[in-house]
């Protein structure tokens, strides 16, 4: 896979993300539940672990996602290296947050899954990338 194939999957990948995250920010703040299929989402949104200092987990996600899409927009080493250090960053918070889902709030959101498999896919795809640098 070229370098340019991989920053596109990225960007793609990042927008998916965003849109999630952007979801999520707009009924943290609107203070509504999230639309669920489990009714686990609200029970997670409205835990302490929903926030992180006072700032939403879903804005960090947000600020994150808009982040790996810009690096996705710069070629070379220094894009890549941005994109592999949020990614994986953000994919062992998501780690981190869907234990704290199982074991200690005892529900799953599944936007909250998405993001996970999102991040993810951004990680190895990131991975993939700084192989691929030019």
């Amino acid at each position: 896979m070229t370098d340019r194939r991989v920053r596109a999957a990225i960007a793609v990948l990042a927008l998916i993300g965003t849109g999630i995250a952007a979801y999520l920010v707009y009924v943290h703040a609107r203070g509504i539940a999230p639309v669920c299929g489990t009714g686990g989402c609200e029970k997670v949104q409205s835990s302490s672990y929903s926030e992180l200092a006072g700032i939403p987990v879903a804005t960090l996600g947000l600020a994150a996602y808009l982040t790996i899409f810009a690096s996705a927009l710069v070629r070379g080493p220094a894009g890549a290296a941005v994109g592999l250090a949020v990614s994986l960053a953000g994919a062992a918070f998501a780690l981190y947050l869907l234990v704290v889902q199982i074991a200690v709030i005892d529900a799953i959101c599944i936007w909250c899954v998405g993001s996970d498999v999102v991040i993810c896919l951004l990680a190895v795809l990131a991975v993939a990338r700084i192989r691929t640098a030019e």
